[in-house]
């Protein structure tokens, strides 16, 4: 099942990318291989290699749009 993100997933991925963009990307990228239960087993040697293949750069806005404010 494809991660579909909600208003409040925006709303949290918002406040992360203010602060952080490479942050909230990977937060971004965890919820989308997260299972029905909200866990993912993986460590940070795998997870580098997946945020260059899903982010071709981690500091830019990842739902089309730009961020307001």
């Amino acid at each position: 099942m494809a991660f579909k993100p909600n208003r409040s997933f925006k709303r949290k991925y918002d406040r992360i990318f203010k602060r952080d963009p490479v942050a909230a990307n990977l937060f971004l990228l965890l919820a989308e291989m997260a299972d029905e239960k909200g866990r993912v087993v993986t460590n940070e040697v795998e997870i580098a290699p997946l945020m260059e293949v899903r982010f071709k750069d981690p500091t830019q806005y990842a739902f089309g749009s730009k961020l307001n404010g």
